[in-house]
Order: structure tokens, then sequence, then C-alpha cells
């Protein structure tokens, strides 16, 4: 039981923060979805260094990365989300941001996973 409070407390923070980057970093003028992707971007940075740490020594605890891995970072990134504004861009016949969007958020999405625990292991 106190896994899964673990994982729904660091959910909801998780998406609340992820709302306030949404809600200030999101262009609605250009439909370009900055906060999204800032927060796929930062989020896979994030989940690179909890991992990196939990392998690295068994730094972290299974109940810490339970909250800050599997609740905040699951709920700070979105794919559900991504998935929507990609279906926003192909509508509106806008395939080159929909191209753009696609190819530099798995590209730097993947990076950051690595660049995270590359960091905790050589720092």
């Amino acid at each position: 039981m106190k896994q899964l409070a673990l994982v729904f407390l660091g959910g909801g923070l998780g998406s609340v923060l992820r709302y306030f980057f949404s809600k200030f970093l999101n262009n609605p003028e250009t439909g370009i979805p900055f906060g999204t992707f800032a927060a796929n971007i930062l989020g896979s940075l994030l989940i690179g260094i909890i991992l990196g740490l939990a392998l690295k020594n068994e730094t972290l605890s299974q109940n810490t990365v339970l909250f800050l891995a599997t609740g905040f970072c699951g709920g700070f990134t979105t794919f559900s989300t991504f998935a929507y504004e990609n279906h926003l861009f192909l509508r509106s016949g806008d395939f080159m941001s929909f191209a753009f969007y696609t190819i530099a958020s798995f590209v730097v999405g993947f990076a950051m996973v690595f660049f995270g625990m590359w960091l905790v292991k050589y720092f």
C-alpha cells in the first residue's frame, strides 16, 4: 500500500508541474507545444539520472525510485499529449511541424536518458 501511495503522490506532483510547463510554455498562437516538449525532455533526463543513481551502488531505495521515476517522471512526461499534439499537426496539414516535433522528441528524449545515466556514471 505504501508503494501505491508513493507512485500516486509522485505522479500527482509530476502532473501538476507538467500542467504549469504547458500553461506557460505552449504557444497557442503558433500551436507549437514547447511545454510538452520541455517536460518530456527534462523528464527523460531526470529518469536517466534517477535510474543511473539507482543502479550505481544502489544509491536510491526502491521506494525512492518508485516515487521519483515511476510516479514523478511518469506523471511529468506524457505520451498521450504528445500523440494528441501530433494529431493536431496532421489534421491541420502542418506536416513539417509534425515531422520535426516527432523526430526531435524521440531523438532528444532518448539522448537525454543516456546523457543522464552517463552523468551519474562519470560524475
